[in-house]
């Protein structure tokens, strides 16, 4: 018997899948967004000017991926989750509030980055088992982007 396919011609319990895990990973960005929104409005210390200006950056990227994620369920044909219930419900990534010490803030970024590029990993294996060069190819740069990232959020700590 021949399996079911989309529009996209996947199969649709491959994408039912990949929809899951993606929803997942929108509940991780979604909660590591606006903690960092946090940090950003929280930071307090002598490097104020610098880490206000990281933050807001990180945020705003972080916005966009939201956003990607979110298009990408869709074109799964699924919906993306769209409560904090759902996405507290989820995510491996906890709320951190009143975050105002830069070096605490950085370190709760890099575990969020720890969760996220794991869970892109994962997502890395389903797209390539369904065929699924989109959603590849968006993980591909995400974690490329990210683990760049991880490395200058590490030097900083490190200073």
């Amino acid at each position: 018997m021949k399996s079911q396919t989309s529009f996209i011609g996947l199969d649709l319990e491959k994408s039912r899948q990949l929809a899951d895990k993606l929803n997942q990973l929108l509940a991780n960005y979604q909660v590591f967004y606006i903690n960092t929104r946090g940090f950003h409005w929280n930071i307090k210390g002598e490097k104020f000017f610098e880490l206000h200006a990281k933050f807001e950056e990180l945020y705003t990227n972080l916005q966009l991926k939201n956003d990607e994620i979110a298009e990408r369920i869709l074109t799964l044909g699924h919906t993306p989750l769209h409560s904090y219930t759902d996405y507290l419900s989820l995510s491996r990534i906890q709320e951190k509030k009143n975050i105002s010490n830069g070096k605490e803030a950085i370190q709760y970024i890099l575990e969020g980055y720890e969760a996220i590029i794991t869970l892109q990993r994962e997502l890395l294996t389903l797209s390539g088992e369904a065929d699924d060069e989109g959603t590849n190819a968006l993980m591909s740069d995400y974690i490329r982007e990210q683990e760049k990232e991880v490395w200058m959020y590490s030097s900083y700590l490190n200073s």
